[in-house]
């Protein structure tokens, strides 16, 4: 077996696993783990290409729901200090790339010669 073919032999895998948490969160766990989700049954398939890919999430944070480890007054805390520090690095960051792209002047090759280009003949 190459390395192709066994590359997308574990891709089918992981996506076999997540259909069958897709399948089995988007019937049974939803319903147990949001009070909200009874009964909204049309937005779910929605769901399935995200959990397709974040099935590991998924099923992690359906057990710690189900089993009652999850820490509900942490979930809605507020942002952590760290989270203004990384946004002012980051709208620093993307002021410092655009100057640099900006500054960055790319050269004409000098054989290249531009050419006129003409309409195409309309054939009657």
């Amino acid at each position: 077996m190459t390395i192709a073919a066994t590359l997308i032999w574990l891709a089918q895998g992981y996506c076999m696993i997540g259909a069958l948490v897709a399948l089995g969160f988007l019937t049974v766990g939803m319903d147990r783990i949001d009070e909200d989700a009874r009964g909204a049954y049309a937005f779910r398939p929605l769901l399935v290409p995200a959990i397709l890919l974040i099935w590991p999430i998924v099923v992690w944070r359906w057990l710690r729901e189900e089993t009652d480890r999850a820490n509900h007054a942490a979930r809605y805390a507020p942002p952590r200090a760290a989270h203004g520090v990384a946004a002012a690095f980051m709208a620093v960051l993307i002021v410092l790339t655009l100057l640099i792209a900006f500054s960055i002047r790319q050269t004409w090759p000098a054989e290249l010669h531009p050419t006129l280009l003409s309409a195409p003949e309309v054939s009657e």
